[in-house]
């Protein structure tokens, strides 16, 4: 799959900049999975969510378990421990418990996931691949005045190399509608959830060879 490569500078400097990029089709090229897409998106919210801090119940206070009165004839109810809620130091009734939030999801289904998002985008038209995302004095002004070249949705997932540009970072974080990952935080949430998806050249080989290796 050929996809154009685009610049903030239109043609650029040289015609190299308005070359093509070749991508793998066994990363870009797949078609994209309802249930497989669904599987990995409830996987990556469910990790994300922590659990309460437990609390000790009737079970769990170290108090006597001896008769707190006789039955009758005290002037009080009749309670059968002094663990009850009720007391002080008794055990928490109907308290927190700990919950585990994180299923297994093996490997292969997780790789596959991201494929098929990062295909979703190539398929749809809504795949931009950049040469270079730096910014000219790291301004806001200077993006929002490119960015319109390059026919992006509402919202875009900007993907740089091993980090991302810093000029390109300060210049985007007043602008809620674009989100910026280096390559190694590329994950399927992120991505379905924009509509547009942005690539640098080191992104996609960072991506490709993420599979590949």
């Amino acid at each position: 799959m050929k996809v154009k490569v685009q610049s903030f500078d239109g043609e650029g400097k040289s015609g190299a900049n308005a070359a093509d990029v070749e991508l793998n089709d066994e990363v870009f090229g797949l078609d994209p999975r309802a249930d497989i897409l669904h599987r990995v998106v409830t996987w990556q919210l469910e990790k994300r969510r922590e659990t309460a801090r437990g609390t000790r119940e009737r079970a769990d206070v170290a108090r006597t378990g001896k008769k707190f009165g006789r039955q009758k004839g005290g002037g009080t109810a009749r309670h059968g421990d002094r663990r009850a809620p009720i007391f002080i130091g008794g055990g928490k009734a109907h308290g927190a418990r700990v919950r585990d939030f994180n299923p297994s999801l093996n490997k292969k289904i997780r790789a596959l996931g991201l494929k098929m998002a990062l295909s979703s985008h190539a398929k749809a038209g809504s795949l931009v691949v950049m040469d270079s995302i730096a910014i000219d004095e790291s301004k806001t002004k200077n993006l929002l005045a490119n960015w319109g070249k390059l026919g992006a949705g509402k919202t875009a997932l900007v993907i740089d190399g091993d980090a991302v540009d810093n000029s390109f970072a300060l210049a985007a974080g007043n602008v809620h509608t674009i989100d910026v990952l280096p390559a190694a935080g590329a994950n399927v949430y992120d991505i379905l959830k924009h509509d547009t998806l942005v690539l640098t050249r080191a992104a996609v080989e960072k991506l490709e060879a993420r599979f590949n290796g």
